[in-house]
């Protein structure tokens, strides 16, 4: 990274009020002193702490890496305020933009600061911008990263929400499946349902396929899996909604399903569980 000199640290310094005043001007007119998802005292104490964290950080006399310990804190900052960005529902360019757009007002200062001296102009001017456009670029880094830990946690909680375990009955639990299973799901399902089982103390699980459209060798190995694990917890499984045509296909197929026990729907399953655990339903006499 290019070096700052001294001379252009200290011209930064003697005009702080001038400069963070030019920089929030530029911040208000892209809206973001107006925008309902950020106040404006807390967009001024967010501009006010990294110009306390960035003078810091200058004030070494080497500037170094940004990498290095004397930007710690401005990058503990920058991650901190990208977090909050995507939880508020900002994009990367309008938290890039937060930085970005400091570049007029110190390029407007270095240029009146060194008119004297053209050579020494280009060289701080490239040296200021190369170390915004690395305090950007970590910016955006951490914006995408924490954006992507969102996602992650959506579709998992999403996934838990579309494998609810229910209880039917004293004793039996049933997991409608609806959708394509994948490895993820398939784990997912798992964790949720042995662990109701272990809540409960329930001895079977019911795992309803009647929503899933089609079952190829992947799909049956998840099954598979989970009928396995829930034998290890010491429960009984049986799956439901063995269609006709899913049917055929694991005959095509050749998948072994030897010692599980299917039913066509979900009440013959349940009337089954019932069953087995020495439980009979009678119709009232009305």
């Amino acid at each position: 990274m290019a070096a700052l000199q001294q001379r252009t640290i200290d011209l930064i310094r003697s005009h702080q009020e001038p400069l963070l005043a030019q920089w929030t001007d530029s911040l208000t007119s892209g809206n973001q002193t107006q925008d309902a998802r950020l106040s404006p005292r807390e967009l001024d104490a967010q501009v006010r702490e990294f110009w306390r964290l960035f003078l810091q950080a200058l004030s070494v006399a080497n500037v170094g890496s940004l990498s290095g310990a004397d930007w710690q804190e401005t990058r503990r900052f920058l991650e901190d305020l990208s977090r909050d960005r995507v939880i508020k529902g900002f994009d990367s360019a309008e938290t890039a933009r937060f930085l970005f757009s400091l570049k007029r007002p110190l390029f407007d200062l270095i240029q009146q600061g060194y008119a004297d001296d053209p050579a020494l102009l280009g060289d701080q001017l490239w040296a200021i911008s190369e170390l915004l456009d690395l305090l950007g670029l970590h910016s955006v880094k951490a914006f995408q990263k924490t954006r992507e830990d969102v996602i992650q946690r959506q579709q998992e909680e999403m996934l838990e929400l579309s494998t609810p375990v229910v209880k039917l009955w004293e004793g039996v639990l049933a997991l409608p499946m609806i959708g394509t299973l994948d490895s993820q799901r398939t784990q997912v399902v798992m964790e949720s349902l042995l662990q109701r089982i272990v809540d409960t103390g329930s001895e079977i699980a019911i795992i309803d396929i009647t929503g899933v459209p089609t079952v190829d060798t992947l799909v049956a190995q998840h099954l598979l899996k989970t009928v396995t694990a829930i034998r290890l917890m010491g429960a009984d499984a049986i799956i439901s909604g063995v269609r006709p045509q899913i049917a055929q296909t694991i005959v095509h197929l050749g998948l072994d399903l030897q010692g599980i026990v299917t039913k066509a729907n979900l009440a013959d399953a349940l009337a089954l569980a019932l069953k087995r655990t020495g439980q009979t339903v009678v119709r009232a006499e009305r």
